[in-house]
């Protein structure tokens, strides 16, 4: 009977983005573009979500609106995962990066 080996597997030199992400830099929170909400409603959930006064929510939904996108909040990853998943909550189009 002749026995069959699996090929040896070679180790894996990638490393994960999350692992080689800096601690020190914080983590922003980006709202994207989309033609579904209402510029209204966008400003409302800034005001809801963040307790922005309406001047603010209102230039970072049109900064959403003209440049396709905008940095809403800013501090630990961990913060920043519940602003994206609160704002998914809301309908909204977010996701999360390190900045700098």
């Amino acid at each position: 009977m002749v026995g069959t080996l699996a090929p040896e597997r070679e180790a894996s030199h990638e490393v994960d983005e999350l692992q080689a992400a800096d601690p020190d830099r914080p983590w922003i929170t980006i709202v994207w573009d989309d033609p579904i909400n209402l510029m209204s409603y966008v400003t409302h959930v800034f005001m809801t979500v963040f307790g922005y006064p309406k001047a603010k929510a209102e230039k970072l939904m049109l900064d959403v609106h003209r440049r396709g996108k905008a940095t809403v909040s800013s501090g630990p990853r961990e913060r920043m995962e519940l602003d994206v998943t609160t704002l998914h909550g809301y309908g909204l189009w977010a996701t999360m990066q390190q900045s700098g």
